[in-house]
C-alpha cells in the first residue's frame, strides 16, 4: 500500500488587479514564512520592478507553504496571452488551480484565458470571490457568472462542481459562506487539501521528471525547473535526458533544489510531486524529460508558441549615441541577448542579414518584446528598434497567411461606433456584440498586423474605461492592405537645443513631443504633423533681439505641455522609415536617414 504523499502543487490564475499577488502574499505571511521582525514588500512574487511599477505578473515564479505537515508549492502564472507559453506549461505541473474573481466586477475577459486553459488541461478549479467588502460587491450573482463562463467554456460535469470561497486578501481573510466570521485564510487551505487530496507516494518508482521553465543563474549557468512526476532526483547523480528532437544524452545533475517559502534552498534529494529547480545541464529545454540511464519514459512534450512579431535591435548611431548607455556596442547587444535566450523560450534571434550592426528579433508579441527593450535600457544598453512588423506564413500551395488575433472588447456603449469603425478599417470582423447596462461586449478577429498602433487609440477613444484582451487565434490568408498612421512629423533641421519662441510658431502646425530646453538633432522627430505629409523645421531659432518693444509682446510665452511617449506608445507610433532610440535616460523618435537630402534621395 502507498503512503500519501504530503505536497499539493496549485496556481492562483486571475485578471490583472484582482488581488492575485496580494492573496499569495497573505498565504505566505499566515503561514509564517516571514521572520517576526522581516520587513515585507506588497506583492512579494513581483519580483521584478517592471512587474511592479505595471502590477503585471511576466514571468511565473515559485513559493511555498506549509500547512500543518502538508507542503503547498504555489506557482504564479501571468494572466497576460503575450506570455500565454508560460501559462500552458506552468499549469501542467500543478494539482489544482484557485481562480480569483473580484466581487462587484465578475469574472473579465483575460480570466477566460488561463481558465480555458486549465480546463482544457483537465484541472478543477476553486472559485475565491475576492473584494467582499467593496460597497457595490454583488458576490453571489458573480458566482453565477463564472458558473455561465465554465459552461461557454465546455467544462465537465466534475468541473463544475466547484467549492466556492469568498474572501478579502488585503485582510488576509477567507470564508466558505457570507455569513461566517471573517478570521484568516484557514478555510481556503483547508479547501485545498480537501479538494486535491493527498496523492499516492510514488519516490519509490521510476525517476520522472519534465522541465516546465528555466532559470539562469550567473554563478551556475543555466537551471531547469519542473515537476517531479516519478521516483527521486538526487543531487550529483548520472541520469539521461530525452532532448526536443527525440535523441537521449547522458547528463549529470550538479545541484538540487526546492522552494521553502519564498527562498531556493539545496537538497541533497527531493521526492515525487515536488517542484524542483537542477543546474548541471547546459543545453536542458523545455519539455525534455529526465530519468534514469536507459529507463526514460519520454513525457508528450510542451509546444512553444511560434513569435508572431519581430522588430530589428540595431547599434544606437544617432548624434547622441553613448551619452547616457553603458553597453552600446554589437558584441554588448549580442551578449545581452544570448542572456535573454537562456530563458526567454518564446523569443529568437537572428543576425540581420543586410547589417552588420543589428539582430532580428522576434516575440509574442509587442508586450514581449517591450519588456526585453525596458530591461535592456534599466541595465544600461542603448539600442535603435525599427517599427514592429508581423511574421507571415506561407501554406503548402505557396499562399501567403497572416497571424490573426481574438480580440475582446467592453466598452461604455457610448463609444461603442468609434471602436466598431475603427476595427472596420483594420479589416476586424466582428464575431459577437452584446449590450447590457450601459456597456458593450464585442468579440472580433482581426490580424496582428491591424493591431499595431492600435492600443493608444482604443484608449483615447474610450477616454481610459475600455478594456481590450486579444490573444493569437491563428494564421489565416492575407488580409490585404490596412493604412499606416495618418498623420506626418514635424523633424528637427538643425542640431542644438529647443526653444521657446520657435516651439510656440511651431504648436499651431501640430502636436509637439519635445518641451522648451530639450536637446535635439538633425533627423529627430519633435512633433507630429496635423497634415499627412512631413515637414523638416528649425526647433532652434530663437527671437531676434531689437530696441523696440511693444506693451505685451515680451509677456512669457505659454507652450501647451508637449506629449511625451513611453516606449510602448513611441513603438505603436513609427512608420517603416522611423527608428526609436532607446537610452537609459530618453526614448528618441528619429528617421532612419539623418539628414533630409539624403532622405529626398532615398525616397526616390
Amino acid at each position: 500500500m502507498n503512503n500519501k504523499q504530503p505536497i499539493i502543487n496549485i496556481a492562483v490564475i486571475a485578471h490583472v488587479d484582482a488581488g492575485k499577488s496580494t492573496l499569495v502574499d497573505a498565504l505566505l505571511a499566515q503561514s509564517h514564512v516571514f521572520r517576526e521582525n522581516q520587513e515585507v514588500v506588497d506583492c512579494v512574487m513581483d519580483s521584478n520592478d517592471l512587474e511592479r511599477e505595471r502590477g503585471i505578473t511576466i514571468y511565473s515564479k515559485n513559493c511555498s507553504i506549509m500547512y500543518k505537515d502538508i507542503k503547498i508549492n504555489i506557482v504564479d502564472t501571468p494572466g497576460h496571452a503575450d506570455f500565454s507559453s508560460e501559462v500552458e506549461r506552468i499549469l501542467k505541473t500543478v494539482d489544482t488551480v484557485v481562480l480569483l474573481v473580484d466581487s462587484s466586477e465578475g469574472p473579465m475577459p483575460q480570466t477566460r484565458f488561463v481558465l480555458n486553459k486549465s480546463l482544457e488541461k483537465g484541472l478543477k478549479p476553486i472559485l475565491f470571490i475576492n473584494k467582499i467588502d467593496k460597497k457595490d460587491q454583488r458576490a453571489e450573482a458573480v458566482v453565477d457568472m463564472v458558473f455561465d463562463l465554465f459552461v461557454e467554456l465546455k467544462a465537465t460535469d466534475e468541473q463544475l462542481d466547484f467549492p466556492v470561497l469568498y474572501g478579502i486578501a488585503k485582510e488576509g481573510v477567507a470564508i466558505r459562506d457570507m455569513s461566517d466570521e471573517r478570521a484568516n485564510l484557514q478555510p481556503l487551505f483547508e479547501t485545498i487539501v480537501e479538494h486535491v487530496g493527498l496523492q499516492d507516494d510514488m519516490s519509490l518508482e521510476p525517476l520522472q521528471m519534465q522541465v516546465s521553465s528555466l532559470a539562469y543563474d550567473d554563478y551556475i549557468g543555466r537551471l531547469g525547473i519542473g515537476k517531479v512526476y516519478s521516483g527521486t532526483i538526487h543531487a550529483g547523480e548520472q541520469l539521461e535526458v530525452c532532448k526536443c528532437d527525440g535523441s537521449f544524452e547522458k547528463v549529470k545533475i550538479g545541484q538540487v533544489f526546492v522552494y521553502k517559502g519564498l527562498a531556493r534552498v539545496e537538497v541533497k534529494e527531493a521526492k515525487a510531486g515536488d517542484i524542483v529547480v537542477i543546474s548541471g545541464i547546459p543545453e536542458i529545454s523545455i519539455g525534455e524529460t529526465i530519468g534514469e540511464v536507459n529507463q526514460v519514459q519520454p513525457m508528450e512534450m510542451i509546444g512553444i508558441e511560434e513569435p508572431t512579431l519581430s522588430m530589428n535591435f540595431m547599434v544606437n548611431n544617432s548624434p547622441f549615441a553613448g551619452q547616457s548607455g553603458k553597453f552600446v556596442t554589437t558584441r554588448h547587444i549580442r551578449a545581452r541577448l544570448e542572456k535573454e535566450l537562456e530563458v526567454n523560450v518564446g523569443l529568437k534571434v537572428e543576425e540581420m542579414a543586410d547589417a552588420t550592426d543589428g539582430f532580428k528579433v522576434s516575440g509574442r508579441g509587442e508586450l514581449h518584446l517591450s519588456i526585453l527593450i525596458e530591461n535592456m535600457r534599466r541595465e544600461g544598453y542603448e539600442v535603435a528598434v525599427s517599427k514592429p512588423e508581423v511574421i507571415m506564413h506561407r501554406d503548402d500551395n505557396g499562399k501567403l497567411l497572416e497571424p490573426v488575433e481574438s480580440v475582446i472588447i467592453s466598452v461604455p456603449e457610448k463609444y461603442s461606433g468609434a471602436v466598431i469603425s475603427k476595427l472596420n478599417v483594420r479589416k476586424g470582423q466582428m464575431e459577437s456584440m452584446l449590450s447590457e447596462e450601459g456597456w458593450t461586449k464585442m468579440e472580433f478577429n482581426v490580424p496582428t498586423r491591424g493591431l499595431l498602433g492600435y492600443q493608444s487609440e482604443f484608449i483615447n477613444d474610450t477616454h481610459g474605461e475600455g478594456t481590450m484582451v486579444r490573444h493569437f487565434a491563428s494564421f489565416e490568408p492575407h488580409k490585404g492592405e490596412i493604412p499606416q498612421r495618418q498623420n506626418g512629423v514635424l523633424i528637427s533641421q538643425f542640431n542644438g537645443e529647443t526653444m521657446a519662441y520657435s516651439l510656440f510658431n511651431l504648436s499651431d502646425r501640430g502636436e509637439l513631443l519635445v518641451a522648451a530646453g530639450t536637446k535635439v538633432y538633425e533627423g529627430m522627430i519633435i512633433g507630429i504633423n496635423s497634415r499627412s505629409d512631413d515637414m523638416t523645421v528649425n526647433p532652434t531659432k530663437n527671437k531676434k533681439m531689437s530696441n523696440v518693444r511693444s506693451s505685451g509682446a515680451d509677456e512669457a510665452l505659454k507652450l501647451i505641455e508637449p506629449r511625451l511617449m513611453t516606449l510602448e506608445q513611441a513603438l505603436e507610433f513609427i512608420n517603416d522609415d522611423e527608428l526609436v532610440e532607446v537610452t537609459p535616460t530618453d526614448i528618441r523618435i528619429r528617421k532612419k536617414v539623418l539628414n533630409e537630402l539624403d532622405r529626398k534621395r532615398s525616397s526616390r
